[in-house]
């Protein structure tokens, strides 16, 4: 019993160092194993129903959907794939923009699963598995930095737009087949990562509606008034943050700036390790 607290403590300690990409594979991972022993439940209560008229009475499962994985290949390839191109990811984006991209990919290939059924009036499997999240950062931060060259084991540089491609061209690959559901998922997930990233390039979030609705619930309960100290001390807290934030992000530019003019080679030791310790923040 013993062994099994302090296993059990040593996860919850690593889950709460773990940055926002990691914890998501944390939590993944979690969800995995009670597929493996409670399949049919998962299955029926927690993956998303093909059918519209169904689906009415489990509304939950346009998100719950994403953490379902029946196969480990599945879940392996995603997972690996979300965690060197979430952290890249994390490099260039804030951990709330990750959120956003995250959890509406999630939510826009589902109603793109969804559709397809409806207007095929086809019946298919249940749709499961983090596939279109991990397609809409994919393709994101490739918008982002598509010159990003990234060193595979025995084939040498390759350039992120390149990947990414070959990551989307697998899922129309999968178009012909005959339940092709979760394809249109993975599919308009992609698109949306495409979609939002250039509409970040121009000073347009449209994902910020998602974060505000994150934010009143996390703050729902933290409403209380504060004392005239506090508030002072909060304010002037608030604005020195606010000005380390922007000295950060204008470092960030450029970077981003020499990555898209002579390609990440090209940065020094010092700003390689500045990337990396932001995207862990």
């Amino acid at each position: 019993m013993g062994l099994i607290l302090n296993i059990l403590n040593d996860i919850k300690l690593a889950y709460n160092k773990a940055n926002i990409v990691e914890k998501i594979i944390y939590i993944n991972v979690f969800f995995f194993l009670i597929t493996v022993i409670f399949t049919s439940f998962t299955t029926q209560w927690l993956a998303l129903p093909a059918s519209a008229n169904e689906y009415m009475y489990k509304p939950w499962t346009i998100v719950t959907y994403a953490f379902i994985h029946q196969r480990l290949f599945h879940i392996l390839s995603n997972l690996l794939v979300l965690y060197y191109i979430g952290n890249l990811f994390l490099n260039f984006y804030s951990k709330k923009q990750f959120i956003n991209f995250y959890f509406l990919g999630i939510i826009i290939g589902g109603i793109a699963f969804l559709a397809k059924y409806y207007f095929s009036n086809k019946i298919g499997a249940p749709l499961g598995g983090a596939s279109a999240a991990v397609s809409t950062i994919f393709v994101a931060i490739a918008t982002k930095i598509p010159r990003y060259a990234i060193r595979l084991r025995f084939i040498g540089s390759v350039e992120l737009w390149v990947l990414a491609a070959i990551w989307v061209g697998l899922s129309i690959l999968q178009l012909g087949n005959p339940d092709n559901g979760p394809a249109f998922a993975h599919i308009a997930g992609a698109g949306f990562g495409y979609l939002y990233a250039k509409q970040l390039e121009i000073g347009n979030d449209i994902g910020s509606w998602f974060e505000s609705i994150l934010n009143f619930f996390s703050n729902i309960n933290l409403n209380k008034k504060s004392t005239p100290l506090k508030t002072v001390y909060k304010s002037r807290k608030r604005k020195n943050t606010n000005e380390v934030s922007k000295t950060k992000q204008r470092k960030i530019d450029d970077i981003l700036d020499k990555i898209s003019k002579s390609g990440y080679e090209s940065l020094s030791k010092e700003e390689k390790e500045f990337l990396f310790r932001s995207g862990k923040k």
